[in-house]
């Protein structure tokens, strides 16, 4: 077995563990700082919303020597201010994309890039999204996102309790507000495919938490009829129990995203693939942590407020500082058992067995072995030589 496996088995028996339940305070205070950023970030930047959502147009131009910069600067002057953005595809083309651009101001628009790129007119793709299908795409995807987290709620207050729910909820907003964040704080697109993401690192984040509320529900069947455990530790065991599958699930799941992000984005261009590697890879992350760290720490904090988990938790205080109080009264019980033992041997001797025996004073007082062996007791363990002398040897004469 592996040195990883052998953890998780060991985890998993109870053997070892970390206190995550013990030190909430500290993720909780981590997770307001993060929060409190990507807060402060989505007010003072904002999102980038796409053309999908915002409306405007589209240019593809065929395979140019015009660098994504350059481009960039020429689609927004022929567009007299508008903001553009432009990526370099795969065959040496450009995507060049204009936010608020009407149908009117597309035909000028393309001719001028035309003229500017040293391309065809004729060989430039263009495609028109108007205003109101933007929003209308805006209203689905909160439309979807709510009606998502609503049946997630339901779902979990069924399968297992409504603190659980609650927990899994702001742990899922947890996650959404963090990855909204660094959208807004590296300057990321937000596109249908940001949506995508969005959904997708829901449910990977409700399977860790999922995973060890399951745990957590069967570890505490007849909890409040046993006086060794709280709810609390309960729920840490489960936790640690679980700790290296969600590690290993997650670091799974983030390899081929970091693919699409750093290589497929970065390294290969392909700037279409950011907009949900992005989300992809933040919320991975976010849901771990969140998993791990908020979930289930404040399913102990709210269920630690139920009459009967107060009640148990005081007996198993109560139960442990006796057990204290006896091994207490044990140990200086014994002491004194063996400061009685040592006090009795000094007093038959009558020599102190700590005090050191001049040779002299021994020999005066008949000592001949240590611990102050006197001579009358040397003498009862000495063989008797003259045994038999004087007696009749028992032969006839």
């Amino acid at each position: 077995m592996s040195r990883l496996g052998d953890l998780g088995a060991r985890l998993y028996r109870g053997e070892v563990g970390y206190d995550f339940v013990a030190k909430r305070k500290i993720w909780y205070g981590i997770s307001i700082l993060i929060t409190i950023t990507a807060i402060v970030g989505l007010a003072v930047r904002g999102l980038h919303m796409g053309i999908e959502f915002s409306g405007g147009a589209v240019f593809t131009t065929p395979k140019t020597s015009v660098s994504a910069d350059d481009a960039r600067e020429k689609a927004e002057g022929a567009a007299e201010g508008h903001t553009a953005i432009a990526q370099k595809l795969g065959g040496g083309g450009l995507r060049i994309q204009i936010s608020d651009l009407d149908t009117e101001a597309a035909q000028p628009v393309q001719e001028a890039l035309a003229k500017d790129l040293g391309v065809e007119a004729s060989k430039i793709n263009t495609q028109l999204v108007g205003p109101s299908w933007g929003e209308e795409i805006a209203r689905k995807a909160w439309q979807g996102l709510a009606i998502f987290m609503l049946l997630v709620v339901i779902y979990l207050a069924i399968a297992f309790e409504w603190r659980m729910a609650l927990a899994a909820l702001i742990a899922l907003v947890h996650d959404l507000t963090i990855t909204v964040g660094v959208y807004a704080l590296v300057g990321f697109e937000v596109t249908p495919g940001t949506v995508i993401g969005l959904l997708t690192i829901l449910g990977y984040s409700l399977y860790d938490t999922v995973v060890v509320f399951d745990g957590l529900r069967e570890s505490s069947k007849g909890l409040t009829k046993q006086t060794r455990y709280t709810y609390s530790e309960i729920a840490n065991r489960s936790l640690n129990a679980t700790l290296v599958r969600s590690i290993n699930t997650t670091v799974v799941a983030l390899l081929p995203v970091a693919g699409l992000l750093f290589i497929g984005g970065g390294f290969l261009g392909a700037g279409m693939l950011n907009d949900i590697s992005l989300a992809l890879f933040v919320g991975l992350a976010a849901g771990a942590y969140s998993s791990i760290f908020i979930a289930t720490p404040l399913v102990a904090d709210l269920k630690e407020r139920d009459p009967q988990m107060k009640a148990l938790a005081k007996r198993v205080r109560a139960k442990r500082a006796a057990a204290a109080a006896r091994a207490e009264s044990a140990g200086a019980g014994e002491d004194a058992q063996e400061d009685a033992d040592d006090s009795g041997a000094d007093d038959a001797d009558g020599i102190d067995d700590d005090e050191p025996v001049d040779a002299e004073e021994a020999a005066a007082a008949g000592v001949v072995g240590p611990r102050g062996t006197t001579g009358s007791r040397a003498a009862r363990n000495q063989p008797n030589r003259n045994r038999g002398r004087g007696r009749p040897s028992g032969k006839r004469r």
